[in-house]
């Protein structure tokens, strides 16, 4: 049993290891996009793509039909990339698990972590009442599961829009210090 114990702490290092290289190698990039005005406006992108995945769900109607097509579609879209870049900038302090991240920035991440698990179950409780009032329409069982889905989607990325919002610019003395170790 402790050999066993070993080799998994020593595989769990290993992983812990290739997630600081990931981390640190996406730390370098977009230094130019680090201010606090390039992360708000990614983190209104991203509420708004939030809002079209909301709209499309309630436009969605048996069929093709363009409205939810062009609102859900463009708000993926729009919402994965921004996601993305925003996750970047944000040093991925609302993500998993890291050694690399300093008091402060565990605090934040505890606290938007919490406030997004929060509001994350608010949002489910409105699926479910969206669900139980359009259980006896037409469609009624896909159209609250892509309610459901767009709620999900937008509970996931709460922490990554606090952050956005609200983290101050990063020291530009950080990046040159990094720049120099290598």
């Amino acid at each position: 049993m402790t050999d066993r114990t070993g080799r998994l702490a020593a595989y769990w290092e290993r992983q812990l290891d290739k997630m600081d290289e990931r981390e640190l190698r996406h730390s370098r990039r977009l230094a130019g996009w680090r201010t606090r005005r390039h992360r708000r406006a990614l983190a209104a992108a991203l509420a708004l793509a939030d809002l079209g995945l909301i709209a499309g769900a309630s436009f969605f109607t048996k069929g093709s039909d363009w409205l939810f097509d062009s609102f859900w579609l463009s708000s993926v879209l729009l919402g994965g990339g921004v996601f993305v870049l925003l996750r970047i900038l944000t040093g991925r302090m609302s993500g998993g698990f890291s050694r690399l991240l300093d008091e402060r920035e565990r605090e934040w991440r505890h606290r938007v972590t919490y406030l997004g698990f929060q509001i994350l179950s608010y949002l489910m409780i409105a699926a479910m009442m969206y669900c139980l009032l359009v259980a006896r329409t037409e469609d009624g069982g896909v159209r609250g599961a892509m309610m459901l889905s767009a709620l999900l989607v937008t509970g996931t990325t709460i922490p990554s829009i606090m952050l956005g919002w609200s983290l101050p610019d990063d020291d530009p003395e950080d990046f040159d210090e990094e720049m120099a170790n290598d």
